[in-house]
């Protein structure tokens, strides 16, 4: 009798407030992803520097994404527990905490660093030689009717395209701006006026450019740098290849645009 009344009550357990811990800690951290990665895209959005990550027919995706995360974080703190919740059971690589601290790491890098448009030494990686009279889209016709003042680098290069024969341009008019390179196989007296093109995002980017005929030594003029040029064409033989080339009669140095991109 002395030993069933001396046995104690079995303690209660502790899993309903494990799970509670879990939850809480699991929905505070997808909070903090999710309004970290909504604060990235709001940020690019606002600031204009979506521009030099993506084409305009697709901005609307990612700031249509900035939304969409804004709102899931903000239904994700104000969600209520449900009864008995309990973690998910099935497994994956990396556990879901693992997968968020990098997601978040990943959204505070993103928030720090401010993207910059490519330049010259990018420029001359993906082969600007190469896209000097060549576009990645290659049109049968081009009907685009604009006075040759109005024509942008990537107009000019569509136009060779088209009818790649430098004489039939000589005398016509051009105003154009780009960033400045110094080919390295190209006398003093050049420098290449580009822009890089763009057909989805960043990734994809290509320089297209033309030649600048110069009266004085292109250091003149700082790679990366800026440049508003106005003159006629000409055509100049440049490292034993026909080009058509820019005879400038104005030169004026400017600052990089807030879309620097062609498309």
């Amino acid at each position: 009798m002395s030993a069933k009344r001396s046995r104690k009550p079995a303690s209660p357990a502790r899993k309903p407030k494990a799970r509670t811990a879990w939850y809480r800690g699991s929905k505070l951290l997808d909070v903090l992803v999710l309004g970290a990665w909504s604060m990235v895209l709001f940020r690019y959005w606002i600031t204009g520097k979506i521009f030099l990550l993506l084409h305009p027919d697709y901005m609307w995706l990612a700031n249509g994404a900035a939304i969409v995360l804004l709102g899931m974080a903000s239904f994700k703190l104000f969600q209520k527990k449900t009864v008995n919740q309990a973690p998910a059971s099935h497994s994956t690589l990396l556990p879901p905490s693992v997968s968020s601290f990098i997601l978040l790491a990943v959204a505070v890098v993103a928030l720090i660093y401010t993207p910059r448009a490519f330049a010259s030494e990018t420029a001359i990686q993906r082969g600007i030689s190469d896209s000097l009279t060549l576009t990645r889209a290659q049109p049968q016709r081009f009907v685009r009717q604009m006075s040759s003042e109005e024509r942008t680098i990537i107009d000019w290069i569509r136009t060779l395209n088209v009818y790649p024969e430098p004489d039939a341009y000589t005398g016509q008019g051009v105003k154009v701006s780009g960033f400045v390179i110094h080919p390295d196989d190209w006398p003093e007296g050049y420098l290449m006026l580009s822009r890089f093109v763009l057909t989805c995002c960043a990734a994809d980017a290509y320089p297209v450019g033309l030649p600048v005929q110069l009266a004085v030594s292109r250091q003149a003029y700082a790679p990366d740098s800026w440049l508003e040029v106005e003159g006629k064409m000409v055509t100049a033989t440049i490292d034993g290849q026909r080009q058509l080339t820019i005879e400038p009669t104005k030169l004026e140095t400017i600052p990089e645009p807030r879309n620097p991109y062609e498309y």
